[in-house]
């Protein structure tokens, strides 16, 4: 290894979904530079299905599956969730001995999966203390209530005033200020930096002679989406023939059961259905419409694409995806359509309006601009220039 070689760690806890490991791939992808080395440590299960550019690699932790918002179990070993954790905490910290970060990011948990962090930060706090330590948070985590509560008792802003240098908002305060919504102290406050959203490589749109629009249907991981898939499906099924095509995305984490009864009707109504895209940029290139959950990555590739979207945002066990949605909705920036109310009548109606005019919905989607990946290139560059 250079001995000038600038070391960033970053930690993706990843329970049961591609998001964590999808922002964190595209943060890594930006900062990834001659001289520095980005080492991401992990429990995302298809890591390795992501191509990682040169100067990028992974450590892989054992799995873990979100059962509720305080309840974790190991995704494929058999232990129990304490053994699990431990053996978690140890990979984080021995990764860091080695590695010795000049950066380390970690993402969304002050503390990481049931504290399996903190005795990483406090060996760097106490080892490297020069080290710069960054929170990097979505612009929304929860209703404010609930976000409040759970800082509160986990006693984040403790751990964030004594062991982290920054937070980085992935947002705009303009669109949502979690400063405010999440009662930060104002010693809090200003280490908080927005970098705005996280733009993503945008892959050219093929020119292709159709002569139907195509419309892109995916849930993200899958675990939670299949409400969206087989509503979409019943639309097709009950409406007849339509004057649009569709590719259905389900996810790889869509119960296999499920799949293939999908797959079934998908076939019937003459629609293509695949489990995963390791690029999935390519296909929303070449759609006129996308429908979607409320995610926070897939909402940044279609905001980079300058797509219509009708979201579907889940509305348990967090808000997040329903805040998130109504605050694009309030910008010209999406369609939604809550949760509960989801018919096949009424995605019928708001797919047919999207792809007739999108304007009416999306009114202000070329305007809206993406600084995420500037604005953290600016801190690297600060933190290299002021590393001793």
């Amino acid at each position: 290894m250079e001995s000038n070689s600038y070391n960033i760690l970053m930690y993706s806890h990843d329970t049961y979904g591609l998001g964590h490991i999808r922002r964190t791939m595209a943060i890594a992808r930006n900062l990834v530079r001659p001289g520095v080395n980005i080492l991401i440590v992990t429990g995302s299960p298809i890591v390795g299905r992501y191509t990682m550019p040169k100067g990028v690699d992974f450590v892989r932790m054992p799995g873990m599956i979100k059962k509720s918002n305080t309840v974790y179990v190991p995704h494929s070993i058999k232990v129990d969730p304490k053994i699990a954790i431990a053996i978690r905490k140890n990979i984080i910290l021995s990764t860091a001995k080695a590695f010795k970060p000049d950066l380390f990011i970690v993402d969304k948990v002050p503390a990481g999966l049931k504290g399996e962090v903190l005795p990483t930060l406090k060996w760097i706090k106490g080892r490297l203390p020069c080290t710069r330590v960054v929170l990097g948070l979505r612009d929304i985590l929860d209703d404010a209530a609930s976000t409040r509560a759970e800082w509160e008792k986990k006693k984040y802003f403790e751990i964030l005033r004594d062991l982290y240098s920054e937070i980085w908002v992935y947002g705009e305060k303009e669109l949502y200020d979690p400063i405010k919504e999440y009662a930060f102290p104002e010693d809090i406050a200003a280490k908080t930096v927005f970098t705005g959203y996280i733009p993503r490589k945008v892959p050219g749109a093929r020119k292709l002679k159709r002569k139907h629009k195509q419309v892109v249907v995916t849930i993200g991981g899958g675990g939670d989406g299949y409400v969206v898939l087989d509503n979409y499906l019943k639309m097709l099924e009950t409406n007849g023939v339509v004057d649009f095509k569709t590719l259905m995305i389900t996810g790889p984490f869509l119960p296999p059961a499920k799949l293939d009864e999908l797959a079934d009707r998908a076939r019937a109504v003459k629609v293509q259905i695949k489990p995963f895209f390791k690029n999935i940029e390519k296909r929303m290139a070449n759609a006129d419409l996308v429908v979607t959950m409320g995610g926070y990555n897939t909402l940044c590739e279609i905001l980079s694409l300058k797509k219509p979207a009708l979201v579907i945002p889940r509305d348990k066990p967090r808000q997040e995806q329903l805040l998130r949605a109504q605050v694009f909705q309030g910008r010209g920036l999406c369609d939604f359509i809550r949760w509960g109310d989801v018919t096949p009548e009424l995605l019928r109606q708001k797919v047919s309006a999207l792809l007739d005019d999108p304007g009416t919905c999306v009114a202000d989607l070329e305007e809206f601009c993406m600084t995420g990946l500037e604005v953290m290139c600016q801190r690297l560059a600060h933190f290299r220039e002021n590393c001793p």
